[in-house]
Formats: C-alpha cells, sequence, structure tokens
C-alpha cells in the first residue's frame, strides 16, 4: 500500500516564508486548525493568538490575546465532528466566536466554514421536523457575523437562508478536475452524478475537463431509498463499458452509498472507479467500507480533518489555497468569480507532495 499523500497547491502570488502585516486577523476554533494553518501560510501571516478550553463541567471558555478593535476578522472553523468535540461542540464554539468577536467592537466578523454542518437538513421531508439548515443560519445571524465563506455547500438553496449575511459558496472542483488532468492513463472517463440532484455539478465538471482538452461523457445513477442512508435499489443511466468511471459528490458519509454505486459502475462494465468527494465526513465503518471496495481511488479535500491514517486508496488534496485566496480578494474587494472556473489559476497550477505523518 503506498504511502498516503496529501497534495498541497501553493499559491504562487502569496510569500509562505515572511510574515505579512495584513488588514486582517485570522482566528481559528478547534476542528480543523492544521487547515487553519495551512491558509495562514497561504497568506503569508499567523493566526491571530485565542484560547478556546473547556471549564470543569465541560462548558467552552474563549480568551482572545490581542486587541481587535475595528479589526476586521476571519474565523475559521468546520461544522464536524473531531476527537476533541461533536458537531455540536464546534458549533457552539463557533457561535460563541462571533459573539466574543462582537462584544469586542470588531469592524467586519467573517466566519469561514469549510464544512457546513446540518446542511442536509434543508428541507421539511415529513411532518414535524425542523429545517436545520436554515436555523442554523438563523443561529450565525443572531451572533452577529457579516459574511459567511464556505465550500460545497450540500445544496445552493442554503445561501437563502441567510437573510443578512452575504454568503459565498466557493467549489472545490476547480482543484479536482486539475488533478485529473495530469493522470495521463485515464481511459473514456465517464462522469457520474450519484442523482438527478447532482447532474449540473457534474457538467461543469465535464466542462473542466474539456478546458484541458479531455472529452468526458455523462452517466448517472438513480436511487430509490428505503429509508435515509439505505438504498433499496440503485440503475444506472448511460454506458460505462471499458471507460473509467468518476463519481462526483458533495459528502461522504458512511461510504455505504458510495461503496455501492462503484460496484454497480464495475459491474456495469467500468474499467476503473474513481470518486470526487470534498467532505470526507467518515462516519462508522466508513474507512473499512472503502478499503474493501473496488473503488480505484477516492480523492477528498481536508475540510474535515482525518481521524486516523487513511487507507492508500485515499488521497487528500488541501483546500487550504483556495480559501486564502477567496480570503484575500473579498478583504481587497476584488471579484472571487475566477476562482469559480477551470482555466488555470494560479492557485492550481503547481503540486507539492506532502507525505501526511499519522494523526
Amino acid at each position: 500500500m503506498h504511502h498516503f499523500l496529501t497534495f498541497l497547491f501553493l499559491l504562487s502570488s502569496f510569500s509562505l516564508c515572511a510574515v505579512e502585516e495584513k488588514g486582517y486577523k485570522l482566528f481559528s476554533g478547534n476542528s480543523n486548525p492544521r487547515l487553519s494553518e495551512s491558509i495562514a501560510r497561504c497568506l503569508g501571516m499567523e493566526l491571530s493568538p485565542v484560547v478556546i478550553s473547556r471549564f470543569n463541567d465541560g462548558e467552552i471558555k474563549i480568551k482572545v490575546e490581542e486587541n481587535v478593535r475595528n479589526s476586521n476578522v476571519y474565523l475559521i472553523q468546520s461544522m464536524c465532528s473531531t476527537d476533541k468535540g461533536s458537531v455540536n461542540d464546534n458549533l457552539m464554539e463557533l457561535f460563541l466566536l462571533i459573539r466574543t468577536m462582537r462584544r469586542a467592537h470588531v469592524g467586519n466578523i467573517t466566519a469561514v466554514i469549510p464544512y457546513y454542518g446540518y446542511g442536509r437538513q434543508d428541507r421539511k421531508t415529513e411532518s414535524r421536523i425542523p429545517i436545520s439548515a436554515s436555523d442554523i443560519a438563523m443561529l450565525f445571524e443572531l451572533a452577529g457575523v457579516d459574511s459567511i465563506l464556505c465550500v460545497d455547500l450540500h445544496c445552493g438553496q442554503i445561501q437563502g437562508f441567510f437573510h443578512e449575511a452575504t454568503v459565498d459558496n466557493l467549489f472545490a472542483a476547480p482543484i479536482f478536475v486539475r488533478y485529473f488532468s495530469m493522470k495521463n492513463d485515464l481511459l473514456h472517463p465517464v462522469i457520474v452524478s450519484p442523482d438527478a440532484g447532482g447532474v449540473e455539478r457534474a457538467k461543469k465538471f465535464i466542462e473542466g475537463l474539456a478546458w484541458y482538452g479531455i472529452d468526458a461523457s455523462l452517466a448517472m445513477i438513480v436511487k430509490q431509498r428505503a429509508a435515509a442512508g439505505i438504498i433499496e435499489k440503485m440503475n444506472l443511466v448511460g454506458d460505462v463499458f471499458g471507460c473509467d468511471a468518476i463519481i462526483i459528490d458533495d459528502i461522504c458519509d458512511t461510504a455505504g452509498t458510495l461503496v455501492q454505486a462503484a460496484l454497480e459502475l464495475k459491474n456495469a462494465g467500468a474499467s476503473r472507479v474513481f470518486a470526487c468527494i470534498t467532505h470526507p465526513v467518515f462516519s462508522g465503518e466508513a474507512l473499512e467500507r472503502i478499503t474493501d471496495s473496488c473503488l480505484t481511488e477516492l480523492i477528498v479535500t481536508d475540510t474535515i480533518p482525518a481521524r486516523t491514517k487513511l487507507p492508500g486508496n485515499i488521497t487528500q488534496l488541501s483546500i487550504a489555497p483556495l480559501i486564502a485566496e477567496a480570503i484575500e480578494r473579498t478583504y481587497n474587494g476584488e471579484s472571487i468569480s475566477h476562482l469559480f472556473t477551470y482555466n488555470g489559476h494560479e492557485f492550481c497550477k503547481d503540486l507539492v507532495q506532502i507525505e501526511t505523518p499519522n494523526p
């Protein structure tokens, strides 16, 4: 099994050596400090000091250790479960960080949320249940956040749940596309959407590959669910026989659906099966399922930190340079529209391979 590698995309426009004086400050919660540090390095600056600890009874204690009055602050925190806390712990950390900054008379507060938890609860599917994605948006706006910067929201309508705060939803697809453009052995690639809702995402991926001169076709898997997370039946729409299939999705939770979809593609004659997943939630026996599956390679980002050493068929790409450029541009009042294109912009150009130590 080959060494697990993290591919760090380096922004040529930012210095990684010297620490620059910026007109804004970066603060990190406890959910993904490694990603926060990578973002700071890409921007050529250091994270501002904040101590986030616990009282004896488990309540969260926050102390910002420098003056932030009238400063623009960026608070980096994924709403995910980690070894140090649950989804709700990290959500409450972010809420209290926002309140801390608002009470400290800062200028503008941007919550950088690489993974927006509760995003899958975006509508009422039955009686007497919450629309949690909307309720979390309400919570952040009540706390006093001015802007939200996130990556691959589960569905675009979540942006509309924020009525006062502005929302920038970045896409990881250009990074995935660049990664596949460097593979010289792709065989008649077919981009596979795991459901009807992901067809538009798959079409954009095909457009991105075309920019690099790679022709790809489209397929879709139609799922019939018995219950949440339980697939009763799958049907493939499209032809993958003798082709490399690439599944595109935003979240991998228990990996049951992903592994089943990969098997369906293999049974339909796919030569190899790849998958690109932005948010590696990896609950329960997900890693074991992926290890034992027919997936040739699963490519994920680091919006959620790995809790353990990942198996050899998983490759992780850093999202830090994408977020770093978005932070710099939003602060300077510049457009970020080019971050949604596939035309080989700076943060996708160079790849440096770094061996990931065991967590």
